[in-house]
This record gives structure tokens, C-alpha cells and sequence, in this order.
């Protein structure tokens, strides 16, 4: 879906770098990859570098960048083209209950492609003229909090990786839960530690993101992604898009 965005607006200057940020390595990206078959760059940030310098907290997220190497809009939720609500209707035969009540549950989240695609392209048309062009005071109000416990909770997930690529289970999870307990509202280091955790099960295993049935005992989190947006609401699980004009006063 990016690669058409790319196609379109590349001979107009724009260029999209997509990262996939997985502690598990490329090989856990290389299937997304390959089968997108993009022209433009897909990279892969094994240690959430993209998630710590740029505020990224959930994924989708998309972040502008002007020729300068100037930030004019901070991370955010960014939808591309054609992007449609899944459904546990259509999904291939045996898939397992659980991962039916996950594409059930992500049909309910609130996206909104178009108003995002059209921004995009007012943006590749008027550059920092354009009313989605942020000024830098504006960048740094919508970047997120930079507090003690978000800072905690990025040292936290960055030794939690390290310890699992190191083999040490136990001690990544203990750290992975501190950094969720210090930003709670991080979704990146939540779906990490649980895409890590979850089990093997077949081509769904990276999304089960949860405990099997009769085995909860063995699930070392307190929660997973399905009873979190379940508890949360679909509808909330991203924030609001603020496509609010730049040049407006309430911006």
C-alpha cells in the first residue's frame, strides 16, 4: 500500500523509508518485505532506535521530514492508501480462535486513510507552505512527553533486549515489564515483549501476541494485546489524527 503512495509521489520529490522495528531481527520482517516488493527503502530497526528518537509509540506511525533533514510533523498515526478494516470473515481455514477474536477486535479501530493521504499530498505539493507543514514549536508540542518515567522506560526496554538477544528470558521479561509499567501508554514496547512471548502458531505467531488456552499460567505478562484494546476500546487504541491546519489559530 505504501509502494503505490511511493509511486505516485516519487516523481514529485516525496521518498518513503518504511522500518520495521523488531527485536527479533530481519529475518521476522523479511516475509512483510518481500512480499510488499518495495522500490523505495524498507529497513529494519532491531533495537526501536526510530521508536526512542522520534516519540513512536504504536505502529502505524508516520513522521515527515523535509529536505533539510527538518522534522515538519512528529510521529503520529499514518494510514496509507486502501488500508481496510480487517475482519475474522475471510481469514484462511484453521486459523486458531484466538487470532478470529484478534482480527474481530482490530475491524473495530478508528483509521482515517484518506484525510491522511490528502494531507500527505498537499504537503509533496506546497513543501513548507503547506497548511500540514508544522513549524518547529509546533513539532516539539505534539512529539510527546520526555519525562523521568518515559526516559526509565526507554533503558528498561533497551536492556530487555539485549538480555533476550543474549538468551537471558527471564531477565528480559523482567525488564520488558518495568518498561510497561513506566509508559503504559507505549504500545511499541508493549507488542515487542508480547509478539516475543507468544507461541508458536504457524503463519499467525508474530500477531498472537497472547496466551494459549489451558497454558495462561505460562504467560509471563500481565496482560496481551487483545484484552488491553478490548479493556481500552478499539476506538481508542490510536489517538486522534490533528490534521488541524498550521495556519490556524487553534493549532
Amino acid at each position: 500500500m505504501w509502494q503505490a503512495l511511493r509511486e505516485e509521489l516519487h516523481p514529485q520529490g516525496l521518498e518513503i523509508v518504511t522500518v520495521g522495528m523488531d527485536t527479533a531481527g530481519p529475518e521476522a520482517c523479511r516475509p512483510f518485505i518481500e512480499a510488499a516488493a518495495p522500490t523505495h527503502p524498507s529497513l529494519v530497526d532491531v533495537g526501536h532506535v526510530m521508536a526512542e528518537r522520534f516519540g513512536v509509540v504504536n505502529i502505524p506511525n508516520g513522521l515527515w521530514i523535509d529536505e533539510e533533514g527538518v522534522v515538519v510533523r512528529p510521529a503520529e498515526p499514518a494510514f496509507p492508501p486502501g488500508r481496510g478494516a480487517r475482519s475474522g470473515r475471510g481469514v484462511p481455514e484453521g486459523t486458531p480462535d484466538h487470532m478470529r477474536e484478534i482480527f474481530e477486535e482490530a475491524s473495530k479501530i478508528q483509521a482515517d486513510p484518506d484525510a491522511y493521504v490528502l494531507a500527505l499530498r498537499d504537503w509533496v505539493a506546497h513543501g513548507s507552505e503547506s497548511r500540514y507543514a508544522l513549524s518547529p514549536e509546533q513539532v516539539v508540542d505534539r512529539s510527546g512527553r520526555r519525562d523521568r518515567s518515559s526516559a526509565e522506560a526507554a533503558a528498561h526496554f533497551a536492556l530487555a533486549q539485549h538480555l533476550w538477544r543474549a538468551g537471558d528470558e527471564p531477565g528480559a521479561v523482567r525488564h520488558f515489564r518495568e518498561a510497561h509499567r513506566l509508559q503504559p501508554d507505549n504500545f511499541s514496547y508493549k507488542r515487542q515483549a508480547w509478539s516475543l512471548a507468544s507461541p508458536g502458531t504457524g503463519p499467525f505467531e508474530r500477531f498472537w501476541q497472547g496466551p494459549v488456552e489451558g497454558r495462561e499460567a505460562e504467560w509471563p505478562y500481565e496482560s496481551d494485546w487483545l484484552s488491553e484494546v478490548r479493556a481500552m476500546g478499539a476506538e481508542r487504541y490510536y489517538p486522534p489524527l490533528d490534521l488541524t491546519p498550521a495556519d490556524d489559530p487553534q493549532a
